[in-house]
């Protein structure tokens, strides 16, 4: 019988060898090179140093995030449970693609996190698609989602583009990814992120790739990417390697945006100048903690952001689907209506797959249950760096 000095290296080598298989799986994504890797050098928000790529990607303002501890794995195993995921069906909105009729002037229909279907100019923008059941690298692994999605993927109309914010899992979905690839003309990523998309089959001349303010024309509308506060990154090495963003969507009927992942920064005030105004604005709201107060913004700051932004209406996105965080499932809902009151500033949180006219958004019904939920005074999300 093997010694146990002898038989650990052994053991220890296969778990080695076999993470580091796993890790060329192509839901890892792509590596960027070539033109690609030197138009990543060449980015304002490029910073030469180590690693495989020689850098990476860092907002201008200071940002941190605190490492896990035992005990805060702990927590996410065990804490507050009863109220981190539903026990009773969400209501949706359940779509076919007979149902969705012609794409209209303006137009939003929130399908779950931070994917959306947009309407703008009779164009359809279809936004970080998840259609798993799992954001994740796989079905084993990660959050399962709540609910079905209202409009199954399958029923999907043709769409102009898809625009993507950056390649965390809850974003950039492989499977998704792999059934769209043939069936949409235009993909829209920051930079980097294109690798991915050709590895997972998608055409190299139906992506294009943008830095912060460059813009893209689909059909008649005009997609701009605009700065966020936040990382990248979809395995153990890797982080930061590709770009994030958020997108403002201008037609002639109305504006759109969308902030992305990303904690409180003061380029939201420049985007309203240089952008806006907006008739609406999709705000990232949900998976926040003190902890991350620098790369999500939180129910408060997210109405800050849309002020800041001139965003028009607020429709909070990225709370209700999974289970990313400590906080209850319908706390972001309740925080952002709270903090919306005090800043007299409209919202609209439609059920998924609702539709929403911003020039006559429906009126706010609590759609979800009472659960218990922290204030902002008990459970505050403040991002740092900006004094």
């Amino acid at each position: 019988m093997p010694s146990l000095s002898r038989t650990l290296p052994v053991v220890a080598g296969g778990l080695v060898a076999g993470g580091a298989v796993a890790l060329r799986h192509p839901v890892f994504g792509g590596t960027p090179s070539g033109e690609r890797l030197a138009r990543m050098r060449a980015s304002p928000q490029w910073r030469a140093g180590g690693g495989a790529l020689g850098g990476r990607f860092r907002h201008p303002v200071p940002t941190s995030l605190a490492a896990p501890t035992p005990a805060t794995l702990w927590r996410w195993v065990a804490g507050n449970r009863a109220v981190r995921t539903p026990t009773a069906p969400v209501p949706t909105v359940v779509r076919t693609l007979d149902d969705l009729g012609a794409p209209a002037d303006l137009r939003v229909r929130w399908l779950g996190h931070a994917t959306a279907l947009l309407e703008v100019d009779g164009r359809r923008l279809l936004t970080d698609p998840v259609f798993s059941r799992n954001a994740s690298p796989g079905p084993l692994f990660g959050v399962a989602r709540f609910f079905e999605p209202p409009l199954p993927l399958g029923a999907l109309p043709d769409v102009d583009a898809v625009l993507l914010t950056h390649d965390h899992y809850d974003h950039l979905d492989y499977a998704t990814v792999r059934q769209l690839a043939g069936r949409v003309p235009r993909w829209i990523a920051p930079l980097g992120v294109g690798a991915h998309l050709e590895r997972w089959g998608v055409a190299p001349e139906r992506i294009t790739e943008l830095d912060w303010w460059d813009a893209a024309d689909v059909a008649g509308v005009t997609v701009t990417a605009t700065p966020s506060r936040h990382f990248s990154g979809r395995g153990l090495t890797g982080r930061d390697t590709t770009l994030w963003c958020g997108y403002a969507v201008a037609g002639s009927a109305g504006r759109v945006y969308l902030t992305g992942d990303g904690g409180m920064q003061p380029q939201f005030a420049e985007v309203g100048e240089r952008l806006g105004p907006f008739d609406v604005t999709l705000a990232e709201a949900g998976a926040y903690h003190a902890d991350w107060a620098d790369i999500h913004l939180g129910p408060e700051q997210a109405v800050a952001a849309v002020r800041a932004a001139r965003g028009g209406l607020m429709l909070p996105v990225h709370w209700g689907t999974f289970n990313l965080s400590f906080h209850g499932w319908t706390e972001p809902a309740e925080r952002v209506l709270a903090a919306a009151d005090a800043a007299g500033l409209r919202v609209a949180i439609p059920r998924p797959g609702e539709s929403v006219d911003p020039a006559d958004p429906p009126a706010v019904e609590r759609w979800w249950p009472e659960l218990p939920w922290q204030t902002a005074d008990e459970a505050p999300v403040v991002s740092s760096g900006l004094a």
